[in-house]
Formats: structure tokens, sequence, C-alpha cells
């Protein structure tokens, strides 16, 4: 991998995403359902998350023999883990397979794999005593079984494997000898590849504005039980367009639960503070858009009006029309994962002056002497957790920038580690020690660039994407600043956009980022170079910490919810396929 350096002259449609479970055995663990702070923040950003319902079956190899007249009568449980690592929650036992040392269970577990999450699993395995073996297994009572063996491993791991199968060794207790194995695959199920591709249009949309026509964009919603709607899809922003004709939206079955399942679509014209305006809507299920692009006609959309009892339904002259509706199954991002496609982590920290001094509790870059995690090392930590899953070699790219290093000028690009001639470090670990080790040997500066940081970490994806590699890369930007290099940056994401490369960006502290969101582009608007080149796709995400502090929550779920969906938009518009790239190139 490369190394940057700078002077201090150095410049440098969504597609939704989300889904349901269908198995309530899904719905058990710690993980299984998003704390509610960051479900908040991400449907209020127009996602759900992007998860697969995979289901986990499972084998054992010579199982200890706790039987004395036969062999143990065995059966599997599965434990999932809270967020404290600790608080076990049961989401699923296995039937019982009589008399065998090496059982394949049938009954499989079915679970919402999620990205943005790291989900822990706990597999106990016992020996059924005889005289329960004619009890149904929910009425079992494991304390009263032989305990034959557990092992732990995260869902993550398990899918990031080419086969999705790993062999986990039974341990009982701290004891060193193995009691055997535990065979785990995984398979995703077809709902998670079914893809269903829909171009709306509207005709005779009523002004929302009073010196210009209104700009339409659509958002679908799910309608879960006893709440409000969630989004799951909306198409781009169509600027002073009566009759607007959308770029296609894809939703899954599964996302919105079924083929029946309501769904509302609503039209609303977009206003820069947020508070858009609605124009129309209709409730409507898959089934009933697909029979009304089959019959070429339209709908009218409807407004609410009054409120309570009172409440009524205004239909508009306002229509909404199936253009295309085409079923499809695509790959998915666990294919690509299987196939041998890795995420590869790297990192870029804000070292201005902006920060304080790091000697001094308040500042961002204080470490406490209690252990406490920083703001800096807390956003290190947690995306890293989840991206190391997906990176072989675990050897992360590691920048600082706004400081001057030893000997050298204001640097806007300097590697973390000291090194004059690599940027690597080893795991996450490795990339706290470098932290660490640069507070206190770089002198914190200014201005906040982003523009060094964004063309060094493109540089090494374009050299990958020359060498035809299974690797897509992931910039964590943690800042406490507006930048001031705004479009030297928009120019680098806009050429990054082609290339292999993802940037999520956390600002740290009580800065005003406005300008950083304009970087983001969930409000449908593509950014633009200042040669007038828009960007190909959208390749940053955005959050500011101090919107996800209610309830301690980890910031790492609205920050990685729409990786998969840039990688999988990347793949797709360069028509890249699991099987397309040969392993050796990888």
């Amino acid at each position: 991998m490369g190394s940057c350096w700078s002077d201090g002259g150095g410049r440098g449609g969504m597609v939704g995403v989300g889904g349901n479970t269908s198995s309530s055995s899904a719905a058990a663990g710690g993980y299984a359902t998003p704390n509610d702070a960051v479900d908040h923040y991400l449907k209020s950003r127009g996602f759900d998350g992007l998860f697969s319902q995979i289901e986990l079956s499972f084998s054992a190899s010579n199982l200890r023999d706790r039987d004395v007249t036969s062999k143990s009568d065995a059966m599997v449980v599965v434990y999932t883990k809270g967020r404290d690592g600790t608080t076990l929650s049961e989401s699923f036992r296995s039937e019982v397979v009589l008399n065998s040392l090496n059982p394949k269970w049938i009954k499989k577990f079915s679970i919402r794999y999620q990205f943005e999450v790291v989900q822990t699993l706990l597999f106990r395995v016992y020996d059924i005593d005889t005289q329960f073996q004619n009890s149904k297994e929910e009425m079992l009572k494991p304390d009263e079984q032989q305990f034959l063996g557990e092992a732990t491993c995260t869902l993550s791991e398990v899918i990031t494997k080419p086969n999705r199968t790993v062999a986990l060794e039974l341990k009982e207790g701290t004891q060193p000898q193995n009691h055997g194995k535990l065979i785990v695959h995984a398979e995703e199920s077809l709902a998670s590849k079914t893809t269903t591709e829909i171009v709306f249009r509207c005709s005779n949309l009523e002004s929302m504005d009073h010196f210009s026509k209104s700009d339409p964009f659509l958002v679908i919603s799910k309608i879960v039980e006893h709440g409000a709607p969630v989004p799951v899809s909306k198409t781009e922003v169509l600027k002073n367009e009566p009759n607007p004709v959308w770029k296609p939206v894809s939703l899954s079955v599964q996302q919105v639960g079924s083929k029946d399942s309501p769904l509302v679509v609503e039209c609303l014209d977009f206003n820069g503070n947020g508070n858009h305006n609605l124009i129309g809507k209709v409730q409507k299920s898959l089934a009933d858009l697909e029979k009304l692009h089959m019959s070429g006609q339209g709908i009218n959309l409807f407004l609410p009006t009054g409120v309570g009892h009172k409440h009524e339904d205004r239909a508009l002259k306002s229509q909404l029309f199936v253009d295309k509706f085409t079923e499809t199954v695509q790959h998915t991002f666990l294919e690509y994962l299987a196939a041998g496609f890795e995420l590869n982590f790297m990192v870029a920290i804000d070292f201005t002056a902006s920060n304080g001094n790091p000697r001094l509790p308040d500042s961002l870059h204080y470490i406490d002497p209690t252990g406490r995690l920083n703001a800096y090392q807390r956003a290190i930590v947690e995306v890293g957790e989840v991206l190391q899953f997906y990176d072989t070699d675990k050897r992360f790219p590691a920048w600082g920038f706004g400081a001057r290093p030893i000997d050298i000028p204001v640097s806007h690009c300097f590697n973390l580690n000291g090194s004059s001639t690599y940027c690597e470090v080893d795991g996450i670990q490795g990339i706290m020690n470098a932290y660490n080790g640069a507070l206190f040997n770089v002198s914190f500066a200014g201005p906040t660039l982003f523009g060094p940081v964004i063309n060094a970490a493109a540089t090494i994806a374009s050299e990958s994407l020359a060498q035809n590699s299974k690797r897509y890369y992931v910039l964590l930007i943690v800042t406490d600043g507006v930048i001031t290099d705004l479009q030297e940056t928009k120019d680098a994401l806009v050429s990054a956009s082609d290339l292999p490369l993802s940037i999520l960006i956390v600002g740290v502290g009580g800065a005003d980022y406005k300008e950083m969101e304009v970087l983001d582009g969930d409000k449908g608007e593509r950014l633009e170079s200042s040669s007038g080149r828009v960007a190909s796709r959208d390749i940053v995400q955005f959050v500011a910490l101090r919107d996800m502090q209610y309830g301690e929550v980890s910031v790492v779920e609205a920050l990685l919810a729409e990786l998969p969906s840039q990688f999988l938009t990347y793949m797709r518009n360069r028509n890249i396929t699991p099987s397309s790239i040969t392993a050796s190139a990888s």
C-alpha cells in the first residue's frame, strides 16, 4: 500500500434497503431488533437497514459419549448475545437426534443477518436424558440435561467463509481439551435475492410553490403493525417538473414483507430545509402495482384532510402510473462475499487544533486514564469491529491530517504510524496504538482539509481496480470541524465515485455540520464537481456523533446502513458478478 505526505498547500437515486423477519426466532436475540434510537435515526433518513434472511443448519462430529448403554442423544441450543456482550437470549432449539455421536440435525435456525451490527452467537450441545425423550423440545430444561460442550462465533464469520461453513471446537468451561466439533452452515433465502424494479411516473402534479413548479420525489414505505410507515426506498428529486418520470427504484420482496403487503407511495415536494410538503399519496401492494402496470392506467393520488373522526381523503387530479414492473433474481451482498470479495478498512483522523490540547480533559483527543474511550477511539473501534470480519489480512491503512509531524510542515495526509514509506497497521489495536502514539508526536494545526486523504484512498482503490482484485475499500474519516476545502472535496468524491470505494464520515464535538451533510447524497441530489461532472453514485455516509448519544447508542448502525447498497450499486453499474473475477486475481 502507498503512503501520503503533503505540505500546507496540498489540495486534493438511492436504492432503499430494509426488510422484515419471517421467523419468530430471528427476533429473539439482542441484535435481532434494532435499538429504538438507531431505528428512529435510520427511518428519518429513509433507511431500515440492509439484511438478508439466513438459515443455519447444524451437524456435529466426535461428541462425548455420556450414556452408559448407548450413545448420546444430542440437541443444539442457540443463544444470541446482547450489546453488553454477556446477556444471553435463547433463540433456537433443534430436534433431538437419538443415539449418535455424529448427529445431523434437520431443523434449521432462521436468523436475520444485519451487516451493520456484530451478531454474536453461542451454541450449546446437550445430551437429553432418557426420561425426557418423549417431551417436546421446547419443554426441556437445559440444566436438567448433560452438557456436552459449547462454542461461539459471529454470524459474519460464518457467512464470509467461501463455503459458508465453519467448524467450531466444543469446549466445557476453561478446560483445554475439546469435546468434538459443531459444524455450522449458512444458506441465504431466495427471498433475499428477488428484486422488483419499478419505474414510476406522475401527471398533473399540483404546484406546492408560489413562484415555481414543485420539485417532486417519491418515498415508498411499508406499513408495520402498530407503528408509522417505515421508508424502504425513494426516488431522486426532479426540479420544476409537474409530470415527472423517475429513474427505476428497486424493492426486494423480503424488504417489503411480501408481494401482498401494503405499501404507501408518497409524492413530496422537496424543500432544502428538510420540511418536505406532501403533494399526495396512494396505498398499494407490489401485486397492486403490477396490476396497475399491466392495465396501463393511472391511479389518482389522495390527500388526507381533517383530523380525528373528521379525517377524510381528498382525491386529486394528479395521477400515479407504473411504466415498468419487472422481477429479477439479482446477486446479493452475501453472494459476493462467498465468492471471495472483501471490504478493506481505512481510517483518517483529524488532528487540527480545534480538537484542543490532548493532555487536557476537555479535549476531544483526551486519553482517559480510566480507560473510557474518547469519541475518536469509539468511532474507530466500533466501525472497525464490524468491518474487520470482511478483511482477511486485517492490515489497515491509517492516516492523520491537519497537523505538523516531526521535522515536516503541516500535512493534510500523513501516515499515522510515523513511517515515511508505508501507511498500514495491524488490526484495530494497531490503529489504536498508532493513534495514541501520534497524539504526542505531532503538533495540532489546521485547516480541515479532506481532499488529500480522499485522494490517497482513491489511489489505493484505483491500483486495486487495475489489478482486477476482489476488493472494495471503506474509508472512515473522523473529524471535529467543518471542512474548508468543500469544492476540492467534492471534486475528489466525484472522481472516486467510479472506484470501489465508500467513505464514512463521523463528526465529533459541537460543530455545525450542515456543509458536511451536503456531501451525503441521501437528499436525492448527487455531487457535482467544479468541471460540471456529476458523481456516478453516492459513496458518502455522514453521521454526527451527538445525534446518536441518546442511551449511549452506537453510531455503527447508522453509519454502515448504506454501505452494502453502495457496494451493490458499484458492482451492478460495472456489471461485475460474483464469478466474473477469477479467484487468482484477488
